[in-house]
Formats: C-alpha cells, structure tokens, sequence
C-alpha cells in the first residue's frame, strides 16, 4: 500500500487536492473522494456502535467488519488496487443467514428505534447505504472492482438485521411501523 502518514498536516491540500494511495492527486469533490469519505465516516459510526453493549461473538464480527472497512478504503485510495474480494461478500452471506435464522419473520415494517444500540445500527446501516449510492457514483466514472458494490450492499442489510438482534439482545422487540395510527 501507500506511504504511511509520518505528520498530519501537509499543507498539500490546500488547493482543493487530496494524494491518492498511487501518489497522484484528485479534487477533494471527486467521486473518489465522497466514496472514501463515505467508507470512513461508516467506520467511525461502526466505532461508536461498539461503544454499545452486545453479545461477544457479534462485537467480534464488527470488529472484522471495520478492519473490512479500512481495507476498502484503501482500494478506493489507490486505483486499480483489489483488497475487497469475493469471499469478504460471502463472509457476510454466511452473517446474514446465522443471525436471520434467530429473528421471527417481519409482517410489518420497523422504524428504525428502538435500544440505543439497535438504533446505531441504523445509522449504521444509513451511512452504509450512502457509501453504496457513492461507490456506485464511482463505478460510473472510473473502473472499479465489483466487490466493493456487492460488500457495503450486504453489509447494509446485515446491519438491518443487527439492529433487530441488538434489541433483543438488550430486552426489547422490533419497533413496528402503525400505518393505521391516527394522523394529526
């Protein structure tokens, strides 16, 4: 990869250019750019969801999950690079299945409430979506891998999923949509 970060501030962004990982330079509105912004704000939302008490094997995953995220990231800054491969999506496939065959059915939509946990994870879960419109955004431009797409689109569901398994984990059920509520 890259050169490591020896100092933090540069100066050589001042102009409205960011470094990429190759050592060329992009606007800092680039596709690129939000891509990896994306990705990293998804991270840090990931960080602050494991602040949160869950069951040790799912803190486990999440924390694999991020190092996921990071490794992402890094095939975004560097062009043409290939970290995220078919068996990260399948790892997530595997996820989806474990923790879907615990949860009752959905008949109803849920709002995204719940345990403060749960409700993280739907940040989680929004931001995730972002980072997916934004790799797809990229995709459109340049040449990027397919891999990345499949990954965050996975990663969104499960982190549906996990919001229901965080609020039975902390005592709690699914939060449903009323459509028939009185409206005032």
């Amino acid at each position: 990869m890259g050169k490591r970060l020896s100092k933090i501030a540069t100066r050589t962004g001042d102009n409205g250019s960011t470094g990429l990982g190759d050592g060329s330079r992009t606007s800092k509105d680039s596709a690129r750019i939000h891509a990896m912004g994306d990705v990293d704000e998804l991270n840090s939302n990931l960080g602050v969801l494991l602040c949160e008490a869950m069951p040790d094997a799912l803190r486990e995953e999440l924390v694999a999950i991020q190092h996921d995220l990071f490794d992402l990231g890094g095939e975004l800054c560097i062009p043409g690079y290939q970290l995220i491969k078919e068996e990260h999506v399948l790892r997530l496939d595997d996820l989806l299945a474990k923790y879907n065959a615990e949860l009752p059915a959905l008949a109803e939509f849920i709002l995204p409430a719940g345990s403060r946990a749960a409700s993280l994870a739907h940040v989680c879960r929004t931001v995730c979506r972002r980072a997916e419109r934004s790799i797809v955004a990229l995709a459109g431009k340049e040449t990027i891998h397919e891999h990345p797409r499949q990954y965050v689109n996975r990663l969104s569901d499960l982190l549906f999923v996990l919001s229901r398994v965080l609020n039975r984990f902390a005592g709690g059920n699914d939060v449903l949509w009323r459509h028939d509520r009185a409206r005032g």
